[in-house]
């Protein structure tokens, strides 16, 4: 393995036009760039408002390797902050979530701080009198992130104050998430059902990556949906799907179907699958929905609501989504061969309970540690990780459908059997880890002169 610390050309090596440097992958000191340069300087997803809808309500993350804690304050008004105490540097937020009342305390010395993390009492203030505590950064108390943004109940925070905007990170494909939220008649979601954590032991692009992979479902699902296909098959044709058929199944259509679902891409290595259908287009009417929706948008804006049916929206690098089912799945990268995926479901307010139950039965068939299909994905991709290891050959192919007019401009809409959208991530990934070392080079350089 070559040496990347310190060598942006090294690392921009490892990106081709149309192949990458199987390093990407098994590399630890690539994993390191990621954690100081790609997620700190990229817009991340944390969390979803509805998850703390009291006053009081917090609930813990992290975010290359940084604590923090989301609050809501007793105006409504939601933080992002960095859990950590101003004195000492102890986690003041402890567990996953709940009500801490009407402020945080340490448990270590018993500083205390409001809800939006300035600080509300110190043990013995009188020790510091005549001290410098007023002019250091303890006298502010926790920080706020850098960048912080409620996007429609979606948290996403930037940890560099000179990262981009949140518009210019993701641009037009926030539409994804407008199109989920205009789902609901209430025109907002709320967290439901918990969340699912499922350990995978590979790198976590290899699980972004096969979000918009069509070319696998048929082959890596076969002795699941395939079979589940073949059993359907023998039942009379005039019997009721069950829920559990309707997601299922669809899994395994031919090449020819899942080409002409269409793949659209952004800049920044965002992209979506199912831009003219997805697998999830044909599922059975749900009661009263559709007069819900006609009666919060009219007539016209509900059928325009309902008739996206996106299958998969990656917003690089950690967050996908599937609108359509209101489920997310967040990677939560741990090294170079570990990542945590979270899955989360979400209930369409002022919508029938039913579309609940259908997201549930998908989080339980797909995303789940109890799962069916996602134990194909979770079989290939430690094969991936393990098959790498192999060095007769230092590089990914990433060549299929491609097109050297790429090279100035990929966004816009293409047949989805291709890798064009694993190609923008990977472009986005060393535009961001090479300008943010090269950047931290430039500084450094400035200073000793």
């Amino acid at each position: 393995m070559a040496t990347y610390l310190n060598n942006p050309d090294a690392v921009a090596a490892l990106v081709q036009d149309d192949q990458i440097h199987r390093d990407l992958y098994i590399s630890p000191e690539v994993f390191e760039l990621e954690m100081k340069y790609l997620f700190p300087n990229t817009w991340q997803f944390v969390g979803h408002d509805s998850q703390v809808p009291n006053a009081g309500d917090f609930v813990t993350t992290e975010l290359a390797r940084v604590p923090l804690v989301i609050t809501r304050d007793a105006e409504g008004e939601v933080h992002v902050l960095e859990n950590r105490c101003a004195h000492k540097g102890a986690k003041v937020a402890s567990g996953q979530g709940g009500n801490c009342g009407k402020f945080m305390r340490c448990p270590y010395h018993g500083w205390s701080y409001k809800l939006d993390g300035s600080i509300l009492a110190i043990p013995g203030k009188e020790g510091y009198e005549n001290t410098r505590l007023h002019q250091c950064d303890a006298a502010r108390g926790m920080p706020r992130v850098a960048q912080m943004r409620n996007y429609r109940g979606f948290l996403f925070v930037c940890l560099n104050p000179d990262g981009p905007s949140l518009e210019e990170w993701f641009g037009d494909s926030l539409s994804s998430i407008d199109n989920m939220v205009d789902r609901a008649p209430a025109g907002r979601l709320e967290v439901a059902g918990g969340v699912l954590r499922y350990r995978h032991n590979c790198n976590w692009k290899m699980f972004i990556e096969n979000l918009n992979d069509t070319m696998h479902p048929m082959v890596a699902h076969e002795s699941s949906a395939g079979t589940a296909r073949k059993l359907w098959a023998k039942q009379p044709a005039d019997i009721p799907k069950p829920m559990v058929i309707e997601q299922f199944v669809p899994f395994v259509q031919g090449y020819d179907a899942f080409d002409k679902m269409g793949v659209k891409i952004y800049p920044n290595g965002h992209s979506y699958s199912g831009v003219k259908f997805s697998i999830h287009s044909n599922y059975s009417a749900v009661s009263d929905y559709d007069k819900l929706m006609e009666q919060a948008y009219g007539e016209q804006r509900a059928r325009e609501i309902l008739s996206e049916v996106r299958h998969n929206t990656v917003y690089y690098p950690t967050l996908t989504i599937k609108g359509a089912i209101q489920a997310i799945r967040l990677a939560r990268p741990i090294s170079h061969d570990e990542t945590m995926i979270e899955s989360w479901t979400f209930r369409l307010v002022g919508a029938p309970d039913e579309l609940l139950e259908r997201t549930m039965m998908y989080s339980r068939l797909i995303n789940a540690p109890t799962s069916v299909v996602g134990h194909d994905d979770l079989h290939c991709y430690r094969a991936i990780q393990e098959g790498l290891a192999a060095p007769g050959n230092d590089w990914v192919s990433l060549h299929r459908r491609y097109d050297p007019s790429e090279r100035e401009e990929i966004a816009g809409e293409y047949d989805a059997n291709t890798e064009i959208s694993m190609r923008g991530q990977f472009r986005a990934w060393r535009d961001v880890v090479v300008g943010a070392m090269q950047n931290e080079q430039k500084t450094q350089a400035a200073e000793v002169n």
